[in-house]
C-alpha cells in the first residue's frame, strides 16, 4: 500500500515537472529542435577537429620516434665500427711485435 502511495506521489510529481517546464519554456520546439541541431552540430565539428590534431599529433610522435631510432643505430654501428677497426689495429700491432 505504501509503495502504491509512493509511486503515485512520483507520477504526480513527474507531470507536474513536465508541465511547469512546458509552461515556463524558453523557446518553442522548433527552436529547441533547432538549437539541438546546432549544438550537436558543433559538437561534431569540434570532434572532427580534436581528432585530425590527435592524429596529426601520433604522426608527428612517431616521425620523431623513428628519427630517434635511426640516429641511435647509426650511433651504434659507429661504434662497432671503431671496435672492430681498434681491435684491427690492435691485433696489427701486436704482431709487429
Amino acid at each position: 500500500m505504501e509503495d502504491d502511495n509512493r509511486l503515485s506521489y512520483f507520477f504526480l510529481g513527474l507531470g507536474v515537472g513536465v508541465a511547469l517546464g512546458v509552461l515556463f519554456a524558453p523557446q518553442s520546439g522548433s527552436e529547441t529542435r533547432d538549437l539541438i541541431r546546432s549544438k550537436t552540430d558543433e559538437g561534431r565539428d569540434y570532434l572532427r577537429r580534436r581528432g585530425q590534431e590527435i592524429r596529426d599529433s601520433a604522426e608527428e610522435a612517431v616521425e620523431r620516434g623513428k628519427s630517434a631510432i635511426q640516429r641511435q643505430k647509426e650511433q651504434l654501428s659507429a661504434a662497432v665500427d671503431a671496435g672492430k677497426s681498434a681491435y684491427r689495429e690492435s691485433r696489427t700491432a701486436g704482431s709487429d711485435v
